[in-house]
């Protein structure tokens, strides 16, 4: 299991038009082949500071949806309300107790 985890910081005039975007493509993402998870998160103290956490059953499936015309067409999207540029990890997750 990969766990991709994605830190975006927006403007703050910009956060409905993000918030708006990801529930119209929220689905699309999470029906992504070797998806398994979609989280989104928001910082309790900086309202502008966002995160996605995203499980994968493989790099290649991650790999897949990166070089994906959906993709392309949200990172070309939501790049445009960024404050600051985006930070991103790939984890293997080890261990989860539910």
């Amino acid at each position: 299991m990969l766990v991709r985890i994605v830190k975006m910081s927006f403007h703050e005039h910009e956060i409905s038009n993000f918030l708006a975007n990801f529930e119209v493509i929220k689905e699309k993402i999470r029906n992504v082949p070797g998806n398994r998870l979609l989280e989104l998160y928001q910082d309790k103290t900086d309202k502008c500071l966002f995160f996605t956490y995203s499980y994968w059953e493989t790099e290649n499936d991650l790999e897949n949806y990166r070089n994906s015309e959906l993709f392309n067409g949200i990172w070309t999207e939501t790049k445009k309300l960024f404050k600051k540029k985006p930070e991103a990890w790939s984890l293997d997750k080890l261990v989860s107790l539910v």
